[in-house]
């Protein structure tokens, strides 16, 4: 099967997740992507005519999304598990982070994309606080465009050793943040959205200043708010809310030690929520994933790899973390929540793909197998031993699956993965770039 895109392309007789209102999984089902775009669901044979794709070993769903990945620090991939959170601090940000060239940039990035395609992430919120400059910026650009993945570049700050962007901070966000507006504009499958250092880290001017000129180019904002226990006092999300700032085009990263009252003023002002669920759990000092207070309040998040340096990427292992967690979680009576919501591996599912579109702007455009949205879809060989036989298609896919059972990946109808194998990326040296960089950065104490 070649990677070009046909015209019209059927899979023919599928198993089909939908994601949709209805929640429908549909068998022997043909799925038709005409220029792009999802024409047809259909139970039983299509009419219409094409390229015919045998699919009949295939579970369909939507592709994942990822709505907040450190990819620029991929290339020092699990560095810091067994570490101390202030290591990481300590020694990535304020340290390795500071001497990254563009070129380390690039590698990372295309090497996290490349791989998230691979494990079925489609659509990709690249949290790139690495904005030493502005050919860092154009180097994350580059790297995305090229993996061929759906991107939003998330623009960040520089990393400094001093801390003056980051400690109670009176310097306004980067001004290339405009030129990239304008460079960005019009582009098929890469956005922009500023990732925001809030009232956590900055000035009440600053963290203002930050909303104003993101709505001011008309593009999203990311923040990293309650993850760690001295992050509460802050109350960053009632600091917002009492501004008047609250809005649907905010993400509001962790939450974990956000206090319930400021999750239902996330709710009621319509904006999302992402849990970085493997990091959160590995990465001592953040504590609760807040899944039960988030539901509690009507919040259905989405899912995120967070920094590949201490947890998978993928959103195989996000699921599983979070469903894992959340059973053991309210099951063993831990739940603050009087009535918790008793969690399916379809909402799961949801939270990887629809949720996940929803918190990136999307939701109109991809997070479901819909007629007249994007084709970004991912195909998983439902015959692979660990899957096979198949009962449930969905418990099978959040319970059991991985990689390695992704055969066929779709973005906007073009496949980017086939038979198991990545069909545009060269591999070998996405590797290579990615392992010169990780020595260069190994020589300025990154790494154990």
């Amino acid at each position: 099967m070649s990677g070009a895109a046909s015209a019209v392309t059927v899979l023919r007789g599928a198993t089909v997740v939908t994601m949709d209102q209805q929640r429908r999984v549909l068998r022997d089902a043909d799925v038709v992507i005409r220029e792009g775009l999802i024409a047809e669901v259909a139970e039983g044979r299509s009419t219409i005519l094409g390229e015919v794709v045998d699919a009949t070993e295939w579970i369909v769903i939507p592709g994942f999304v990822d709505t907040h990945r450190h990819t620029w620090q991929s290339a020092i991939r699990h560095t810091y598990g067994d570490a101390d959170p202030l290591s990481y601090f300590r020694e990535v940000l304020a340290g390795a982070g500071t001497h990254y060239l563009p070129e380390d940039v690039y590698a990372g990035t295309l090497l996290g994309a490349v791989s998230a395609l691979s494990a079925g992430t489609t659509t990709l919120f690249d949290w790139a606080h690495i904005q030493n400059s502005p050919a860092h910026a154009d180097a994350g650009i580059a790297a995305l465009t090229e993996a061929g993945i759906r991107g939003i570049l998330g623009h960040g700050w520089p990393l400094t050793a001093t801390g003056e962007w980051t400690d109670d901070s009176v310097l306004k966000h980067p001004r290339d943040v405009e030129r990239l507006a304008a460079t960005t504009a019009g582009s098929p499958l890469l956005q922009l959205a500023l990732a925001a250092r809030g009232p956590e880290m900055a000035s009440a001017e600053v963290w203002h200043d930050e909303i104003a000129r993101a709505r001011d180019l008309g593009i999203r904002v990311s923040v990293h708010v309650g993850a760690y226990r001295h992050n509460a006092a802050a109350r960053a999300v009632a600091q917002y809310h009492r501004a008047g700032l609250l809005g649907q085009d905010m993400t509001f990263v962790h939450c974990s030690n956000t206090s319930t009252e400021e999750l239902s003023m996330i709710a009621d002002a319509g904006a999302t929520v992402s849990l970085g669920v493997h990091c959160e759990l590995n990465a001592r000092g953040i504590g609760d994933i807040p899944l039960d207070r988030l539901l509690s309040v009507g919040i259905r998040p989405s899912l995120s790899g967070d920094t590949e340096t201490k947890c998978s990427g993928d959103m195989f292992t996000q699921m599983r973390s979070l469903f894992g967690y959340y059973r053991s979680w309210v099951g063993g009576g831990h739940s603050s929540v009087a009535e918790p919501h008793q969690l399916t591996l379809h909402d799961v599912l949801e939270f990887a793909t629809l949720q996940g579109a929803r918190a990136v702007g999307l939701d109109d455009v991809i997070g479901s197998i819909t007629p007249g949205k994007s084709a970004d879809m991912v195909c998983i060989r439902a015959t692979d031993l660990n899957l096979a036989p198949v009962s449930d298609p969905v418990a099978a896919v959040v319970l059991g699956a991985h990689e390695g059972n992704v055969d066929t990946v779709f973005v906007a109808g073009r496949r980017v993965k086939s038979g198991g194998r990545m069909v545009h990326a060269d591999t070998g040296r996405v590797v290579a770039d990615a392992r010169a960089s990780q020595s260069r950065l190994a020589a300025l104490g990154v790494g154990r």
